[in-house]
């Protein structure tokens, strides 16, 4: 899987090699599709209005969040795009006494699942998606 990344705004101290790594490769233990080789997904890490822009736009959410995920299911070489604000995942592992790197597994993990199919927009797929978010961030050794 490849990762087109627009790295201007990502923060310093999350390696982004080391978690793209990590988390595809507990990815791919649970969702066998990912294993692809051709698949591709483009990251851009991006300000609070940009991303509250896109929130409202595609969401009908006014306000900034974390990730925002864009699902190319008719392309099949491509997975889809992450929509990443740096500013609130930082204020998110701040506000929740989170290690950085963990908060931002996650969100990788997060995003990368709803690509891949997964929803929460009902409690019953809420859980199954919090599952599989659970059991993928074990097997990196993050709580």
């Amino acid at each position: 899987m490849d990762f087109d990344i627009d790295i201007d705004g990502w923060p310093a101290e999350v390696e982004w090699d080391a978690l793209t790594v990590r988390a595809h490769a507990a990815l791919c233990g649970v969702e066998p599709a990912l294993g692809n080789p051709r698949l591709t997904a483009s990251v851009l890490f991006t300000s609070d209005a940009d991303v509250h822009a896109l929130n409202k736009e595609w969401r009908g959410k006014d306000k900034p969040t974390n990730v925002l995920s864009f699902g190319y299911g008719d392309v099949p070489e491509l997975l889809g795009d992450l929509v990443f604000c740096g500013p609130v995942v930082a204020e998110e592992a701040r506000a929740q006494g989170k290690p950085p790197l963990h908060h931002w597994a996650h969100l990788t993990t997060h995003g990368l699942l709803h690509l891949s199919g997964y929803d929460h927009e009902l409690s019953s797929d809420a859980e199954i998606m919090e599952a599989e978010e659970i059991a993928i961030l074990a097997t990196l050794g993050i709580p």
